[in-house]
């Protein structure tokens, strides 16, 4: 039990330093407006994906956020990236 509990902290430990995985791609900020608003309570509650349709976003990032919807946290992400209306994104830009 000690050897196990050793080994995972010398693994936490050797990859503390990792740099992150988005860092560098993240897209930039726009304005809240009540459209954005109302976008992004669209994702939260609806689907995700339908609050980045109404703020005009790419069809590529609707369609990734609307299959990434099937995952139950990422209606957050959907959320805020509605919200501020945030254009590009951190996967590849693609998000």
């Amino acid at each position: 039990m000690k050897k196990a509990i050793l080994f995972m902290a010398l693994f936490a430990m050797m990859f503390l330093n990792l740099p992150t995985f988005a860092e560098g791609t993240h897209g930039t900020d726009g304005q809240v407006s009540g459209r954005s608003v109302g976008a992004s309570i669209c994702s939260l509650l609806i689907w995700p994906g339908i609050g980045q349709a109404i703020n005009g976003q790419s069809a590529e990032k609707n369609i990734t956020h609307a299959v990434l919807g099937l995952t139950g946290i990422f209606r957050l992400w959907s959320f805020y990236d509605a919200i501020i209306d945030r254009q590009g994104g951190v996967w590849h830009n693609r998000i």
